[in-house]
């Protein structure tokens, strides 16, 4: 395997694809390649030419989760995303441009079964055990997104900007089809360079987990409100961050047998996060 250390973003963007991957704080894409779940010819580092610190709403794609954790002018609700995201020395390492491309941490993609997302036939979690999967976007594959920051990203109505485009965080994300089963829109030689993210009035993070600190979310709820609108996006619900026009759309949910628990935890983290807002008028 080679190492490669580009001197520009625009050097590094030209040097992936064709078997190569970039390489930031490392937190996902080593165990991935540990685990033989992705391959790579060429690793190319990337933390030293892809933007970090934080600058009002502008976000380098390498500022560490720590560092969006401790900054009092970053919104509440990627503030405390970022806090509940993983442990502290993880945090430390891990960049957000990184954790917006998070995998899934769906057990049978994870041990490598020949899966619908890995490019099978089947959805092993719809038959098998599958407490922590999707009730939403679930009709080929019903794994679940990991990331708490993509959620408030997504409830922010932030944008990123990459060596390619500018475009919304959610419009990153995409359902997998039977043609690609990707699930995000980023081509394998773009790099994503920094973020635009809006303050809000008022914004929240909520998340149940398996155990109280430093878990995978079962259900994350990012709110954001920008006057008399509430945006509320979901983690650990589908195989994307999932937009919720309204609480009400968990009517909609489509969970599996051992998922339906979820749809309640949903209601009540989403209630929980709309009073918090409401407060905050007061």
């Amino acid at each position: 395997m080679e190492l490669l250390r580009p001197s520009s973003a625009d050097e590094a963007a030209a040097a992936l694809g064709n078997g190569s991957r970039a390489l930031a704080g490392g937190t996902e894409l080593v165990p991935l390649l540990r685990d033989g779940l992705v391959q790579a010819d060429t690793l190319v580092h990337v933390s030293h030419v892809v933007p970090r610190g934080i600058e009002g709403g502008r976000i380098g794609a390498g500022a560490t989760l720590a560092e969006l954790e401790a900054d009092p002018k970053i919104p509440q609700v990627l503030r405390e995303a970022s806090a509940q995201a993983a442990s502290p020395q993880l945090r430390s390492m891990g960049s957000i441009g990184g954790n917006l491309l998070q995998a899934t941490r769906c057990w049978y993609w994870r041990l490598g079964f020949q899966c619908w997302l890995h490019g099978g036939n089947e959805c092993f979690a719809r038959e098998g055990a599958h407490r922590e999967h999707a009730i939403f976007g679930n009709d080929r594959c019903a794994s679940a997104h990991p990331s708490d920051i993509a959620a408030a990203l997504v409830a922010l109505r932030a944008t990123l900007k990459t060596t390619k485009r500018q475009l919304p965080v959610a419009e990153l994300y995409r359902l997998p089809t039977e043609d690609d089963r990707n699930v995000t829109t980023l081509a394998p030689d773009e790099l994503i360079l920094e973020l635009d993210v809006p303050t809000p009035e008022a914004s929240t993070y909520l998340k149940a987990m398996d155990r109280s600190k430093w878990a995978f979310p079962i259900v994350g709820v990012a709110a954001a409100r920008f006057g008399q609108e509430t945006h509320l996006a979901l983690a650990g619900v589908a195989p994307i961050p999932w937009t919720l026009d309204a609480a009400g759309a968990l009517d909609d949910a489509t969970p599996l047998p051992g998922t339906a628990y979820k749809v309640e935890i949903a209601r009540a983290l989403v209630r929980r996060a709309v009073d918090r807002l409401a407060a905050s008028e007061r």
